[in-house]
C-alpha cells in the first residue's frame, strides 16, 4: 500500500520564472480540457446502456495508467470491478482520520486479497493539528470546513496525475445523484469522471457482491447502509432514506467530493 500525506499549501513566492505558467501552456490546457470534455459527453451517451465493466474496459483503454478508482471502503465493487478489467488498477482511498475501524480493516482486506494498488491519502494536517489550529471537533461546528479540509484538498491533491477517475456513485442513492451519467466531466477538477454502476440499483450490487464474493463494510451488515466518517455516521432508522445518516440533522447531504 502506498501512504500519500498531500499537502496544498502553494508558496508561490518560490516559484521561478521557467516554472510559471505561460499563456501558451494555458492555452494549451484549454484545449485540452475541450477535447477530454467532449470526449466525456460523448462516451456518456454512448456507453449510457453499456455494463459497468465495458464502461470500465473504455476507460483502462483510453486513459491507461491515468485512470483510477476511488474508493470509500463501503464496499470493494468498484474496485473488484476494475481490477478485472485492469489488475494492478490504482484504488485511492481517502483516510480522514475519522474513519470507523471496520472502513480502515475493509481497505486492509481489500489491499491484502485484491488484484490493486491501494493508494491511501491523508490530509495536510492530523486530526490534532487541525483541533489545534481550528479547534476541537470541527466536524460538529462546522461540517463543510472539516469535509473540505479532510476530503476535499487532500483527494484533488492525490488525483491531479489522473485523468479520469472512477467512482461508486449510483442514481438511485439520493436526488443528488438522480443524473449521474455513466461518463461525464468533472468541471472542478477537469477531469474525466467515471460512474460504472450508476444506473445499478441496491439490488444490482448485491446481487454481483454475492456472485463474486467481493469485500464489504461490516458496518452495512450493523443498520449503516451508507458509511462516512464516524462522528458524522449513525445507524439508519426504519423507514429512512439509506444516506439519511449522514450528517443526521443538518442540510448536509454531500461531502463536496461529488459536487
Amino acid at each position: 500500500m502506498t501512504a500519500v500525506r498531500t499537502d496544498t499549501d502553494t508558496d508561490t513566492e518560490k516559484q521561478t520564472g521557467t516554472e510559471k505558467r505561460t499563456g501558451a501552456e494555458s492555452d494549451r490546457d484549454s484545449d485540452r480540457d475541450a477535447e477530454l470534455k467532449a470526449l466525456a459527453e460523448r462516451a456518456g451517451r454512448e456507453l449510457e446502456d453499456a455494463s459497468a465493466l465495458e464502461i470500465l474496459q473504455w476507460a483502462v483503454q483510453t486513459f491507461g495508467k491515468q485512470f483510477c478508482v476511488t474508493s470509500s471502503m463501503e464496499d470493494a465493487v468498484v474496485a473488484h470491478l476494475a481490477s478485472r478489467a485492469n489488475p494492478g488498477v490504482d484504488v485511492v482511498f481517502l483516510d480522514t482520520g475519522y474513519h470507523f475501524p471496520e472502513t480502515i480493516g475493509t481497505r486492509d482486506a481489500v489491499e491484502a486479497v485484491m488484484d490493486v494498488n491501494v493508494i491511501t491519502l491523508t490530509p495536510r494536517q492530523t486530526v490534532a493539528e487541525q483541533d489545534a489550529e481550528y479547534g476541537p471537533k470541527l466536524h460538529d461546528r462546522d461540517p463543510d470546513l472539516c469535509c473540505a479540509l479532510r476530503k476535499v484538498a487532500p483527494l484533488e491533491q492525490g488525483l491531479t496525475k489522473y485523468r479520469a477517475w472512477a467512482t461508486g456513485l449510483r442514481r438511485d442513492e439520493s436526488p443528488t445523484r438522480a443524473n449521474t451519467p455513466v461518463v461525464g466531466w468533472d468541471e472542478k477538477r477537469r477531469k474525466v469522471k467515471v460512474s460504472p454502476i450508476a444506473r445499478w440499483t441496491q439490488d444490482d450490487v448485491d446481487a454481483y457482491v454475492s456472485e463474486h464474493g467481493v469485500l464489504t463494510n461490516p458496518l452495512l451488515m450493523d443498520g449503516y447502509p451508507s458509511v462516512g466518517c464516524a462522528p458524522c455516521t449513525r445507524r439508519v432508522l426504519e423507514g429512512e432514506d439509506a444516506r439519511a445518516g449522514r450528517w443526521a440533522g443538518r442540510n448536509k447531504t454531500e461531502c463536496g467530493l461529488h459536487g
